[in-house]
């Protein structure tokens, strides 16, 4: 559970944002998420290969 504290004289939708940036950080909605279906092994995998040759295409984009 997060608990914001909200600091006197404080708005209300700064502490709102704050409280959205610190649930997104603990990344609770993505593990919510990835639970919803189950997914093969080799599925993992395969998602994680294709996202490091990805990022490894747009770091070589950046280089040139």
């Amino acid at each position: 559970m997060l608990i914001i504290k909200i600091k006197e004289g404080e708005n209300v939708d700064k502490a709102l944002r704050r409280y959205k940036r610190k649930f997104e950080k603990t990344g609770v909605l993505r593990e919510i998420r990835e639970r919803k279906e189950h997914k093969k092994p080799s599925e993992k995998k395969r998602a994680q290969f294709l996202r490091a040759v990805y990022l490894e295409e747009l770091r070589r984009k950046e280089e040139k």
